[in-house]
């Protein structure tokens, strides 16, 4: 190429270095990049050098004010994300330690022989589901109003077991926990094509079942201390949501629905937590309250107890870890009675159904969790209440062929 004047050759290392790059130098000479290169290899195979400093345009301070600003921005929300996690954790940790919802679950005002608070665990009623007997051989059905004459039994018959305990009714109050799975939902196909009436007439109606008993309670023993959480079966989404579980479950709507309707009797205290556990003490003893439904598996042979001792021991591995230790987890979801010192499983309003059939679990009756927490001794008497007014279920005949001629 021909000679560049030495102006040009001059200009040209003048304005790479004050831009800072071949690119800003063209842009600003108003010639494509490679042009630059050429001028920049010809003035240095010359002998020039470049005679100002470096100096940034102003679109480049602008664009590294903004780069900073940025990086500013991140480190700071960082910061901050670590500084309301903490505070989230202390702050949950400061509500469990200083929860103190009604003062007779902390501190024993009876006498030393008095048994000590009752908990009467209410979960899995699966309200508005349809069980027809002649599809499990007979052994249960279910519907409204079955579920609820279970519902009143239930009430009854914990009431009459622990006058049975305490004929006095030494009690301080009870403590009755609802579990999750209030309503049956419409989560699968066939619970939408034979449930009796849809999830928001379930909701009125089971609504209109608890007042009362919830009262009956309040009577008979003075005060009702009620811990809420939701279930798997009562969201209105086709999975359930890690975010926002309690708002899209129609068991946290009924349990705020309740807690609306009692505001102002003071005998009657609700806890309903945004999560999925709920903690609570009664004297020293620390309950998690869990639906249950976070844990998975299970075989033939263990049934349920395999993963329920599992995610028993995966949520105490957690909660140790940000000061939140329990002494017993209670859970529903799994339809079987379990009752053991750490772990405490409750039965179901529903019973047996064409699920449990069809797959072969073993069988049990509709029942619910009763116990007894002692200021001293924790968890003591413990007493499943049977909510069918009649138990005894008559055996399906076999069907015999050749049965008269055997005989002969």
């Amino acid at each position: 190429m021909p000679r560049m004047s030495e102006e040009l050759c001059q200009k040209t290392l003048d304005d790479v270095a004050r831009y800072g790059s071949e690119v800003q130098a063209a842009h600003a000479a108003g010639v494509s990049r490679a042009t630059i290169q050429s001028r920049v290899r010809a003035a240095k195979a010359y002998g020039f050098a470049a005679k100002v400093e470096h100096r940034d345009s102003p679109a480049q301070l602008k664009d590294q004010i903004k780069r900073l600003t940025a990086e500013l921005k991140h480190a700071g929300q960082q910061s901050s994300d670590l500084e309301t996690i903490k505070g989230i954790i202390g702050g949950i940790v400061g509500r469990v330690e200083t929860l103190n919802p009604v003062n007779w679950l902390l501190t024993p005002r009876n006498k030393e022989s008095a048994p000590g608070v009752p908990t009467l665990f209410l979960s899995d009623f699966h309200w508005g589901e349809v069980v027809v007997a002649s599809q499990i051989n007979g052994v249960n059905r279910y519907n409204l109003a079955i579920a609820r004459d279970r519902l009143r039994v239930t009430v009854e018959s914990a009431i009459h077991l622990l006058k049975i305990l305490s004929p006095k009714m030494e009690y301080p109050g009870i403590v009755v926990p609802l579990g999750g799975d209030l309503i049956s939902g419409n989560i699968h196909d066939e619970l939408t094509a034979t449930n009796e009436i849809n999830s928001m007439p379930t909701v009125l109606d089971l609504y209109g079942e608890l007042v009362p008993a919830i009262k009956t309670l309040a009577a008979a023993f003075g005060r009702v201390f009620l811990p809420c959480v939701s279930g798997n079966h009562g969201r209105d989404t086709p999975k359930i949501w890690n975010k926002d579980r309690h708002a899209t479950s129609f068991d946290w709507l009924i349990c705020k629905f309740l807690a609306k309707h009692f505001e102002a009797d003071k005998r009657i205290t609700f806890f309903i937590p945004d999560g999925p556990d709920a903690y609570y003490r009664i004297y020293g003893h620390r309950y998690l309250l869990s639906h249950g439904d976070q844990f998975r598996g299970g075989d033939g042979l263990i049934g349920c107890l395999g993963p329920i001792v599992r995610g028993d021991h995966k949520k105490r591995s957690r909660n140790a870890q940000i000061d939140m230790e329990y002494d017993t987890m209670i859970i529903g979801h799994w339809h079987s009675y379990i009752h053991h010192g750490r772990v405490i499983v409750n039965g179901s309003l529903k019973g047996y159904d064409e699920y449990a059939y069809n797959n072969n679990f073993g069988f049990e009756v509709p029942q619910q969790a009763l116990w007894i927490t002692h200021p001293k001794y924790g968890i003591t008497f413990r007493m499943p209440v049977y909510v069918d007014r009649v138990r005894s279920v008559p055996k399906t005949a076999w069907v015999s062929v050749g049965a008269e001629r055997l005989a002969a």
